[in-house]
């Protein structure tokens, strides 16, 4: 019923624009998790100032109670009744010549293409409950070489508390956007004229960033990992050995005159949009035998993919990202325990930062009705896939299916997560690739002398490091836990005369690996605790005559604790605690830590 309600409101949101807007032509208006949208061409632009009436005019729509009817045609008798809309045609034509095709007529002057199901009547949606929410643009079908649509969002729920409690959920979602909060906070900016996708961490964000890359490498490196320090661009040739020329070319920033991308006697280059390739080129600096593997490479990436511009948003999806990626060449005999490593560091990541309890697993395989889009034949595919899902079984791993989203070169297991708004995004992914080894050559000499080509996995063990700040702003709303804090202690003498001694606690901190900084303004006590509470300090340490003359300090903690008269060494034995251990709470108490 949920589903068909809104299905139902769609139709009546656009017969409202039709009787508002002169020569408006409708595109498509699916359902979705809040309500529905719907994609116009209009000669105007809806703004928000057209929300009420939009509105208004929804609620006098329904007042009429007119019936939802449905009608099936023929493909000649829908591309009759729709001739004069370019984009009902387009779907039309798009179908089956013998396919049965439905609309739906709301009253008897308002016909929509449409498969159903709906409501019978739009009286049964009396008392249910609309917002227009935005208007934004949409390419039509999602092609940015086709025409800018208006897309207008409603939020639709069975009942007025429904879409209270959505809209008040909605609006601590934006307190937490981490593309507005972010900015305040002035943790990333973006400028015009570097251009978009292209975010600019500022120093808090590059703190963050910088102690998560570190935290990585060290964990790798203690997991068996190598490190590797490979180009950003290559030569279109190297891109043609793993067939990313053939397959993710359009997402590449290919350098050069596109009309010379296919002259074998040109030199082009492109940036890259992964490191596999290049990693490979390690593996193949000598001669491997079995007892060199399983081969465990790592790499801090900075990478480049060709973002659709509507695509784009914060820092969650850019057009240069910095990944933690890695690939393991392992024998099929290690293929299972490798994959598992690969699954427990994610989780150890995932953990330490506070995201494993808000993501879930993906087994994302191919699709087998579209065979261009891979490489390999069915056979292989559908074997590794078996392979793939006993080594999740195995681990009783939790996963839903998806076809059609595997990497063009095997399958692979995705860790999904959502931003404030409901979004879905990959943050992490461990892909089993049979097929690049033996077109890059890859070859290890077994236990029986015969020359054989390794499985390899390609993983991520913390993702984008871009996306995963953001996924942290919002998931904490910028109070982020003491180890992961750009500014960890912020310290407030509370005359001039305790500068020194504020100075020397600031040293000690500083020298055990804390980030600190003293307030020597010349403004009031409260000013100075006030300006680090806004950029969400954990930890504010006072110092006025009573600490000096104790070696003692006085703290407020974030959480709103106060707490006077503590040992520094204690502080500084709980600031080393949350640190090693990551912790995600603050210590409220400051003795025998």
């Amino acid at each position: 019923m949920l589903e068909q309600g809104r299905h139902g409101l769609a139709h009546i949101l656009a017969k409202a624009i039709t009787e508002l807007f002169d020569d408006a032509k409708l595109a498509i208006g699916p359902v979705i998790d809040t309500g529905f949208y719907y994609d116009f061409d209009l000669p105007a632009s809806i703004t928000e100032a057209d929300f009420k009436a939009i509105e208004a005019k929804m609620s006098e729509i329904l007042k009429r109670r007119e019936a939802f009817m449905r009608k099936e045609l023929s493909k000649p008798e829908a591309l009759e009744l729709f001739k004069d809309n370019a984009y009902k045609l387009e779907l039309i034509e798009d179908l089956p010549e013998d396919e049965i095709i439905s609309v739906y007529y709301t009253g008897d002057d308002f016909c929509d293409l449409c498969r159903g199901p709906h409501v019978e009547n739009s009286q049964e949606l009396f008392g249910w409950a609309f917002k227009v929410q935005s208007v934004t643009g949409a390419y039509w079908r999602g092609d940015a070489s086709r025409k800018m649509l208006q897309r207008v969002y409603c939020y639709a729920f069975p009942n007025k508390a429904e879409l209270k409690a959505h809209i008040a959920a909605f609006e601590e979602a934006l307190k937490r956007d981490h593309n507005k909060l972010g900015r305040s906070l002035e943790l990333f900016a973006t400028a015009d004229v570097i251009g978009q996708g292209l975010p600019v961490l500022l120093p808090k964000g590059a703190m963050i960033v910088r102690t998560l890359q570190r935290f990585v490498e060290d964990e790798e490196q203690r997991r068996g990992y190598q490190q590797t320090m490979t180009p950003i661009m290559a030569k279109r040739e190297l891109y043609k050995i793993s067939t990313h020329w053939d397959h993710y070319r359009d997402g590449m920033f290919v350098l050069g005159n596109p009309e010379k991308f296919d002259d074998e006697s040109e030199e082009i280059l492109a940036l890259r949009p992964m490191t596999c390739p290049f990693q490979f080129q390690a593996y193949l600096n000598k001669t491997r035998s079995y007892r060199d593997l399983p081969l465990r490479y790592n790499e801090t990436a900075k990478l480049f993919r060709n973002e659709a511009s509507g695509e784009m948003h914060g820092l969650i999806r850019v057009r240069q990202f910095t990944l933690a990626e890695g690939h393991i060449a392992c024998r099929p005999d290690q293929l299972e325990a490798e994959f598992a490593g690969c699954l427990d560091l994610a989780k150890h990541m995932l953990q330490a930062i506070g995201l494993y309890e808000d993501v879930w697993f993906r087994f994302s395989k191919w699709d087998a009705t579209n065979r261009e889009k891979y490489i390999g034949d069915a056979a292989q595919w559908e074997a590794v896939q078996g392979v793939m899902r006993k080594i999740l079984d195995d681990l009783e791993v939790n996963y839903i299916e998806a076809d059609g989203e595997a990497a063009f070169y095997g399958p692979k297991l995705d860790i999904q997560a959502k931003n404030v708004f409901g979004k879905e995004d990959t943050i992490i992914t461990i892909q089993i690739d049979f097929q690049l080894a033996e077109r890059f050559g890859m070859e290890y000499v077994d236990s029986d002398g015969e020359k054989k080509y390794p499985f390899v996995i390609h993983r991520s063990s913390i993702g984008c490091y871009e996306r995963t700040l953001a996924l942290l702003i919002e998931k904490y709303a910028g109070k982020f836990p003491f180890w992961l804090s750009p500014l960890q202690v912020g310290v407030v003498p509370v005359r001039e005369e305790h500068d020194q001694y504020a100075d020397e606690i600031a040293q000690q901190l500083c020298a055990a690996g804390v980030r600190v900084q003293v307030d020597h303004s010349d403004g009031t006590m409260g000013n100075k605790i006030k300006g680090f509470r806004k950029e969400l300090v954990p930890y504010i340490v006072i110092v006025g005559d009573a600490e000096q003359q104790s070696g003692t300090i006085s703290l407020r903690v974030r959480t709103g604790v106060q707490a006077n008269n503590i040992a520094f060494a204690d502080f500084l034995v709980a600031c080393h605690n949350m640190t090693e251990n990551h912790k995600l709470e603050l210590i409220e108490q400051f003795n025998n830590q």
